[in-house]
């Protein structure tokens, strides 16, 4: 947390500010412990990190539970009725594309979109691992694990602005931990990883009980009893690190963050667009709808964030599963159109990269609960914007949903054209591990038909 003690004071020195009462910069919601944002500046600069000028971005949207492909993107009107369920395909904007009845906004900006029906290589787990990094969990899990491409982006483009974290996750935390899983650093360490900004994040970004004017006699009062202690400084390690609890700082002071977050400083007409996802239904130990998260995604984009992730739904749908697709399906339409929406008003689409998908699919025959189980051997994702060849469907399942029919999709080919979207080249791009030895960030190629 952020502390600025105030008025709770015993000892007061000649300017009457207390020497105790100076300010304590705790953890920032990275889930570090005693981690500060000044630590994390700091890190950041071991690594070698500077701030880039360049900006694109990455919307990342997890679907936790594992969305039924067949009742979305890529409805089997040919299969028997124990298979097929009771959604019928509409017409999209693209000839030649239908999707989901569901989705009327989305099928309405399929130029702008992109299906994917044919996405392999999920392993059976509920964990947002190989949607955050398309790394499966076992690689390098000896040194930490792969890192979440929030985290690659933080170390290998670095933040846009110094009072911008690159690297956001949304996602508050859920009964089953892993579908709130904003990205792990995984082996590139704590100084990669997310901000989250939630209750307890957006707190500790206030500041209590002072002005930023007192917050800058603090900061002086804190130089000044170090005096003794530069004087002794021989290495410059102090100066060091002044200059990253200057960074610190600087989130506080600049409050563009903070702005970012405050939803009411919206235009109520375009939050009114977004909608807020509610009644929030089939939660369980899942994630809300939350609708208002996409337009947070997109504010943070545009005030400098790289990559911001949100886990919406909870898509394990064993049973009850078209009453889910029904609730889900039509909140998602709306927030995820009126994303798309948003962005390209400001001019924005070309450089985000929009993308929502989950760990795997559903069984192509419903069970006696009228649900989907869990189904590994195909699943699909949903794309907007990054420069992309859009109005596209990419590949199809055979006539029961079951396997990719043509050309599938590995998730690591879906990172690979993230990356390009990103400006980042996988094939020239590395990153060392803990032992010093050069790690690819993906081992696929982009998809040729987007790029």
């Amino acid at each position: 947390m952020i502390t600025i003690h105030g008025r709770h004071i015993t000892k007061r020195s000649c300017d009457g500010i207390s020497r105790r009462g100076f300010l304590r910069i705790g953890a920032l919601g990275v889930g570090a412990g005693a981690m500060t944002l000044a630590d994390l500046y700091r890190l950041e600069a071991q690594a070698g990190t500077q701030p880039s000028n360049r900006h694109k971005s990455v919307i990342m949207v997890f679907l936790g539970g594992g969305p039924p492909h067949q009742d979305m993107w890529e409805i089997k009107t040919e299969a028997p009725s124990e298979i097929r369920g009771p959604f019928k395909p509409i017409a999209t904007r693209v000839p030649g594309i239908q999707i989901g009845e569901c989705f009327p906004k989305i099928a309405d900006r399929m130029d702008k979109c992109v299906v994917i029906r044919s996405i392999v290589g999920a392993p059976d787990r509920h964990d947002a691992i190989m949607c955050l990094s398309g790394w499966p969990h076992t690689s390098l899990a000896n040194m930490g694990g792969r890192p979440s491409i929030g985290a690659v982006l933080s170390k290998v483009q670095g933040p846009t602005d110094p009072s911008m974290p690159p690297f956001i996750g949304l996602a508050a935390r859920t009964q089953h931990v892993p579908w709130s899983d904003p990205g792990t650093p995984g082996f590139l360490g704590i100084a990669h990883a997310c901000f989250k900004p939630d209750g307890q994040g957006m707190s500790n970004l206030r500041l209590k009980g002072t002005s930023v004017e007192h917050l800058e006699d603090r900061r002086r009062m804190l130089a000044s009893f170090d005096g003794m202690r530069r004087e002794l400084d021989t290495n410059g390690t102090l100066k060091a690190l002044d200059s990253m609890t200057e960074k610190a700082i600087g989130v506080l002071t600049s409050s563009k963050l903070v702005e970012a977050l405050d939803l009411s400083r919206e235009d109520p007409r375009v939050r009114e667009k977004y909608g807020d996802g509610k009644p929030y239904q089939f939660q369980y130990d899942g994630a809300p709808t939350v609708n208002e998260q996409f337009l947070l995604a997109r504010r943070l984009v545009e005030a400098g964030a790289r990559c911001v992730t949100l886990s919406y739904g909870r898509w394990d749908s064993h049973g009850k599963n078209f009453d889910l697709v029904k609730d889900h399906g039509a909140k998602l339409d709306q927030a995820f159109s009126a994303l798309i929406d948003d962005l390209e008003a400001r001019g924005m689409l070309e450089d985000t990269t929009v993308i929502a998908w989950g760990e795997f699919g559903r069984t192509p025959r419903i069970n006696k609960d009228a649900g989907r189980d869990h189904w590994p051997q195909v699943s699909c994702a949903l794309l907007a914007g990054g420069g992309m060849k859009t109005g596209q469907a990419i590949g199809s399942t055979n006539r029961l949903g079951e396997v990719a029919n043509n050309r599938p999709v590995h998730f690591g080919e879906v990172f690979a054209t993230l990356y390009h979207n990103l400006g980042i080249d996988v094939s020239r791009t590395f990153i060392l591990d803990p032992t010093g030895r050069p790690q690819h960030l993906i081992d696929r190629e982009p998809l040729r038909e987007l790029i």
